[in-house]
């Protein structure tokens, strides 16, 4: 007995398909930055680790636009699906200025580390500016990734590929930037209180 597939049921497998890809793949990096903030503590005995350490103000700024990310994202995925392909560009374009600008704002934090004599490599570097550099250029290529698929779902938005019916895409991208969102928020957090 042969058992066929509606159109609709395929689609919906598909997607739990990508969408589990997806969860997997965060489960991962979850792990990876869990080991990255475990050694982070365990170092903080070492005598070589700085006190008076203080996060740039860059990075504050640099969280409120990756939450507006986020946010931007959020009303993307809810526009397409109502069909509101305006308001969908709009919602992509803010969320790729917003990550941009997210990326500007590490950049400069790092800029005012350096400038308050505190260096990631070399010997005048410490043990507390390499891990927070290590940490911030792991999630700074996680995020070269979340721009690149938000680039094109950019694209594929332009080529009218999503509307109400046909979402995966940005669903997909949605997942992704969120959890972008969470894991600089927990690093933030995690450095601002532990540092």
């Amino acid at each position: 007995m042969e058992i066929t597939m509606t159109t609709d049921e395929h689609k919906s497998r598909t997607a739990r398909s990508y969408k589990l890809i997806l969860l997997f793949a965060m489960v991962s990096m979850t792990m990876m930055f869990a080991g990255l903030t475990s050694a982070f503590v365990v170092s903080k005995s070492r005598a070589d680790w700085l006190k008076d350490f203080q996060l740039p103000t860059a990075f504050y700024y640099s969280t409120i636009a990756i939450i507006g990310c986020s946010v931007a994202f959020h009303l993307a995925k809810k526009a397409i699906q109502k069909d509101n392909q305006k308001g969908t560009t709009i919602f992509l374009l803010s969320t790729l200025a917003l990550g941009i600008i997210f990326v500007i704002l590490q950049f400069a934090g790092f800029g005012q580390i350096v400038s308050n004599g505190y260096y990631f490599t070399g010997s005048e570097s410490s043990i507390t500016t390499t891990f927070l550099y290590i940490v911030t250029v792991v999630h700074l290529a996680h995020l070269a990734g979340g721009l690149i698929s938000l680039l094109i779902i950019i694209y594929n938005h332009f080529k009218q590929k999503y509307n109400s019916t046909q979402t995966l895409g940005i669903e997909l991208g949605a997942m992704y930037w969120h959890f972008l969102d969470f894991l600089w928020v927990y690093l933030f957090l995690f450095l601002y209180f532990f540092k």
